[in-house]
Parts: C-alpha cells; structure tokens; sequence
C-alpha cells in the first residue's frame, strides 16, 4: 500500500479553497437541472451519474487510477477501516439533492452559510473524535470562538429572508430549504473523515472518490425508482451540455478533499472549502443573481464576517491566546 504524501499547510489551504470554489458552480448547476426538471432527485441522480462516469475513465486510463481500483476490494474484505466508510458518497448524495432541492429557494449565497453552519461545528467534532486520518485534533478556544462566530455570522447573512411579508416567504417556508443544507453541511465532515482514511489504505483518492460516486449513485437511483413509481415519469433531460458538469465538479472536490485531511485535518480542510464557497457564491449572487436570490447588505456583512471567522479560526494561535494576560508590573 502506498500512502499519498503528506502536504505542508501553506500548500494544501489554497488547494482546499480552490476546490471550494467549484461548489457554488456546481451548485448553480444542479440548482438550475432541478427546477428544470422539477425533480431534485432527478437532478441529483443525473449529477452523480455523470460524475460516476469521469471517475470510471479516470481509474480506467490513470496508471494511480488502476491500482487504486485493484486496491478496493481487498482493503474492504480486510477491514483495513470500518466498511461503513464505503457509504460515504451516501452523504455526498444527500448534499447534491439538497444542493438540487434548495439553491432555486435559497440563492447560493444563502445555501453556502447554511451548509457553513453544520460543516464548522462538525469539524470541530470530528477532529476531536480522530475520525479522520490526522488523528484527534485540539479543540481550542480560539476554534470554538471561530464556530460561534460563524454560525451568529450565517445567521446575520440569512436574516433578509426573513423580513419579507407573506407567510409563504417566512419562517415556515424556509425552515426545510436552510435546515437540508444545514444537515449537509454538518455530514460533511464525517464524509471528508471517511474518504480520507479510505485514501490511505487505498494508495490514492481517485479509488475514494469512486466509491463515493457508486454509493451514491445507488442511493440516489433507488430514490428516484421509488419516486418514478409512485408519481410517474420525470421531465425529458435538457440537451444544453454544461447541465451535465455539476458531477465532474464534484469529482474535484471531494477527490481533494480525501486527499487534504490527511495533512490539514477535517476542520481546516472543511474551513478552507468554505473559504472558497464563499468567495464563489457571493460572486455568483452579486454577478449572475438567480430569479428569488437575496443579496442585501446583510448577506453581504454576513458573508464577510463568515470568512472572518474561518481566518480566526484557521490561524495557529498558542493554546492560551484566549487567556487572561496578568500585566507586567
């Protein structure tokens, strides 16, 4: 078996919010398939398929590819790591239907800070716990501070959505599209923790995201069986080609994610992706708006304090900078 390097902080942070970046995109993509479709499973399903796709040429034509592909059954019969790690892509599954599901109602911006809010408490948990392949990681004041501000930051930025008269645009019918993406979010962590072991007994993360994209392939196609039986057929697929790019989007940065926890951890891989969210779903809010898309200033202030909060968070900070200092005398 042959473990991929570790990469030094300075290097693996922009490579982690490089890869965020895509997640808006894609995002836009699967938010725009669904309401064309009407049908988020649908959406979700095409998405994971044609990511399916790019990963099995990948493994296919990749010398890295195809010895990772050799590796996958004997690592699993092995119980080199818990089996329930090959289900990880059940969660990627649940984080495109909400992706598919909510982004026509939310706006990215608004499904970024709700996916924030479950990543960054997560994270804090799972590196505590050592799920993931860095082992246990402290939790310090200064990372809690960061989680605190960046849930009251999200709640900032998402408060517009609330303001609105009329009771189908309040609380009520709200309260599903943020709290689905807020439970992505949160499963997401013990995603990046569960492919980023299976990484290590595979020899590369082109096998961990393969089977990420099988299971949820499965999940999403047995979903959308059951809906098929019992609301009948879906809208035809549209031929515009660039409704097929959410997957090999979802290749990027769940194959580099995998790879970053090793040598960052899940919480400053997740905080890092987050980062470039951000970036690229305000950005995309504020250039390309989508029709029911927020921007108000508060989203705005609420974006950027989120970001600030990441950078405090992230930061190497000595284990008692949130301690009283006794003044020299």
């Amino acid at each position: 078996m042959t473990s991929p390097s570790r990469l030094p902080v300075l290097a693996g942070l922009p490579l982690a919010v490089g890869s965020g970046l895509a997640i808006p995109v894609q995002g836009r993509i699967n938010g725009a398939l669904g309401a064309r479709l009407n049908d988020g499973i649908a959406a979700a399903a095409v998405s994971f398929s044609t990511g399916l796709l790019v990963m099995i040429v990948i493994s296919l034509v990749l010398p890295r590819g195809r010895a990772g592909l050799a590796s996958i059954l004997p690592a699993v019969r092995n119980r080199a790591f818990p089996r329930i790690y090959v289900v990880a892509g059940a969660i990627g599954a649940l984080f495109v239907f909400a992706q598919s599901f909510t982004v026509g109602i939310l706006g990215v911006a608004l499904f970024t800070v709700a996916t924030v809010t479950g990543q960054t408490a997560s994270g804090l948990l799972v590196d505590r716990l050592g799920i993931g392949p860095a082992g246990k990681k402290s939790v310090t004041g200064i990372r809690i501070l960061g989680c605190i501000l960046t849930i009251a930051a999200v709640a900032w930025a998402v408060s517009p959505r609330f303001s609105g008269g009329g009771a189908a645009d309040g609380a009520g019918g709200l309260l599903l599209p943020l709290l689905l993406p807020v439970a992505a979010g949160f499963l997401m962590s013990f995603q990046q923790a569960m492919n980023g072991t299976a990484t290590l007994h595979y020899g590369t993360p082109i096998a961990a995201t393969l089977v990420n994209f099988v299971a949820g392939c499965i999940v999403l196609w047995a979903a959308f069986a059951v809906k098929l039986a019992v609301a009948g057929p879906a809208q035809p697929l549209p031929g515009e080609w660039w409704y097929y790019l959410g997957g090999p989007m979802g290749c990027v940065f769940i194959g580099l994610g995998a790879l970053l926890v090793r040598s960052l951890g899940v919480l400053v891989t997740g905080l890092g992706m987050i980062a470039g969210q951000l970036l690229g779903s305000l950005a995309l809010d504020l250039a390309l708006p989508a029709p029911g898309t927020v921007v108000a200033p508060a989203t705005v202030l609420g974006t950027l304090l989120t970001l600030g909060a990441i950078i405090l968070a992230t930061l190497p900070w000595p284990r008692g900078a949130l301690r009283r200092q006794r003044p020299v005398r």
